[in-house]
């Protein structure tokens, strides 16, 4: 596919223009500190994103006050006594070093139990408690994927949990193929089935259109304040929004 992409300037904005064979203009803004991105058709023109970034300037700040008025976690140096977040919950970080094969395990209603050998980076004790996090948000997705699948009368080819940078989840229309944020694994089970619900729809609809809506209205009627929720909970060091 053709691509094109370059920064204009648009009342003191930094706004990154990404011209590429689509039929719209799209419009987003982005955490973790409001980056500006403009999908545009290839023959459209920067004067055209311009004026399209102007007419949206209110909407734009509104966001980008969002990001920065969201809570937000220091970097995890995965010690004692850090707060980390499971399903929604705050847990206690507890690491012990023993000469065995790294582990992750809950301990009680308040800890989370990282073991590792000794002299472990902050790098390895990171990625084994991303891998925890992956291996646990696996048989949570399963048991919603097949549920919601059933209920919609959908079908995926296949689904994967990865990290992401500017997504919750995605969902390729043609290809029935999903992809889901490792993040959520730290937020509350309906923020997932939330985010699962809304990938499965776009096999039936693909644009966020009014019926695409009616069709989250009908199966999640709480969605609304489920997507404040996920919105709005505490944020990582380097975390995003959807």
């Amino acid at each position: 596919m053709n691509i094109e992409n370059h920064h204009i300037i648009v009342s003191g904005l930094t706004v990154e223009v990404v011209r590429k064979a689509i039929k719209n203009l799209h419009l987003g803004v982005y955490p973790p500190h409001g980056r500006v991105r403009v999908a545009a058709p290839l023959v459209v023109s920067d004067d055209a994103v311009k004026l399209a970034v102007i007419s949206r300037l209110g909407w734009i700040k509104r966001q980008k006050a969002k990001f920065e008025a969201q809570p937000r976690q220091s970097r995890r140096e995965m010690i004692n006594s850090e707060s980390h977040y499971f399903l929604g919950q705050r847990y206690r970080l507890e690491v012990i070093y023993k000469e065995a094969v790294p582990t992750v395990y809950l301990k009680g209603k308040s800890n989370i139990v990282l073991q590792v050998r000794p002299n472990s980076s902050a790098k390895k004790r990171r990625d084994v408690i991303i891998e925890w996090y992956r291996k646990e948000l696996q048989p949570v997705t399963e048991i919603l994927m097949t549920k919601w699948q059933r209920k919609l009368k959908v079908q995926v080819k296949a689904w994967k949990i990865q990290r992401m940078k500017t997504r919750w989840g995605t969902c390729n229309n043609k290809s029935a193929r999903i992809l889901l944020n490792l993040e959520l694994a730290k937020k509350p089970p309906a923020c997932i089935e939330y985010i699962i619900v809304h990938e499965l729809l776009h096999l039936i609809e693909k644009k966020h259109n009014e019926n695409f809506v009616n069709m989250l209205d009908k199966y999640i009627p709480k969605w609304r304040s489920i997507k404040e929720e996920l919105n709005s909970s505490m944020l990582s060091h380097d975390e995003w929004n959807y």
